[in-house]
């Protein structure tokens, strides 16, 4: 097999390049990102290349017959002109140069963002579950509409496996998004109406994803850890301080810091906070049915292994 991994350059990118680079039946893999993964192994190879740049060169080149599609711009920008030309034109690039090289299986991380954060989500949400990402939520919205690329591109080329995994928040010593900067500021403000959260810990995504590639295995797939665990628990957990605002106060005061770049109050617009104030958990029942995978993490296991590692750099 061998394998182009878009998105190399992070947080799930690197791992996964380390996870695959130990497998035999991996003869080849080759890195994209516009920073370089700083990894080194005989079968590895990187190439500095925007995501909206043709790829048809790299893949002939090396004989590419699997895709991981990885590049995306997780951490919230101001530019969201700028994050949906990458994000959704950079999935239909990698598609053209799919179907025009041949490749038999492309495998793509969507998010249960995809479902969306309303009051009436469905619990726990399944693959069957509507996808309704909220459109004031550039990242939510464009997942949900890359998951429409993707299902007219299966109809359109069944020949290509195509396997998508939909995570919820990824944790473990890796785990450096905006969440996790803002759980480790002394004092965190919180909406006081925040639910409950799941996690999945990053060895678990990265099991998941090396077996659908070693199998061949194509289809939708939540990826989910076992559990929940509040705010108030989380905070505690890594030895801060949550300030509880209610809902008319927290929204409008984040938007302004936000819009201010003030980040020592804030990391995201306050359209993410819909993610912490609605139900939004979803089930791996299908995953551990279909594949037989044993996740190695529960919710609360995967949060604590990441408050060790905060711990240790302190």
């Amino acid at each position: 097999m061998n394998v182009l991994i878009t998105g190399a350059g992070g947080y799930i990118g690197k791992k996964l390049t380390q996870a695959l680079c130990k497998k035999k039946w991996v003869e080849k893999l080759l890195g994209t990102d516009i920073q370089d993964p700083d990894l080194k192994h005989p079968k590895f190879a990187f190439v500095r290349r925007d995501i909206r740049k043709p790829l048809d060169d790299l893949l002939e080149k090396d004989g590419i017959d699997t895709i991981v599609h990885l590049a995306y711009v997780l951490p919230p920008i101001h530019n969201k002109k700028l994050m949906e030309d990458i994000n959704m034109g950079g999935t239909r690039n990698v598609l053209g140069a799919a179907v025009k090289c041949q490749v038999r299986q492309i495998l793509y991380t969507s998010s249960t963002t995809a479902y969306g954060f309303y009051p009436d989500n469905e619990m726990p949400l399944t693959e069957e579950s509507p996808l309704r990402g909220n459109d004031d939520f550039t990242y939510s919205k464009n997942k949900k509409e890359i998951e429409a690329i993707f299902r007219n591109f299966t109809a359109e080329h069944p020949e290509i496996t195509v396997s998508i995994v939909r995570p919820c928040f990824v944790v473990g010593p890796g785990f450096n998004n905006p969440l996790a900067l803002h759980l480790q500021k002394k004092l965190v403000l919180l909406p006081s109406n925040a639910r409950p959260w799941q996690f999945v810990h990053e060895d678990d995504l990265i099991g998941v994803m090396v077996l659908l590639l070693e199998r061949r295995i194509g289809g939708i797939y939540n990826v989910t850890g076992e559990g929940t665990m509040t705010f108030s628990e989380m905070v505690k957990a890594l030895g801060n301080i949550r300030i509880p605002l209610p809902w008319d106060v927290m929204y409008p005061a984040n938007n302004l810091a936000w819009f201010l770049r003030l980040r020592f109050i804030t990391e995201f617009p306050s359209p993410a906070m819909n993610m912490i104030v609605h139900p939004w958990i979803a089930s791996s029942k299908k995953l551990i049915r279909e594949t037989g995978y044993r996740f190695k993490y529960d919710t609360r296991r995967a949060f604590s292994d990441f408050v060790k590692h905060v711990k240790n750099r302190q």
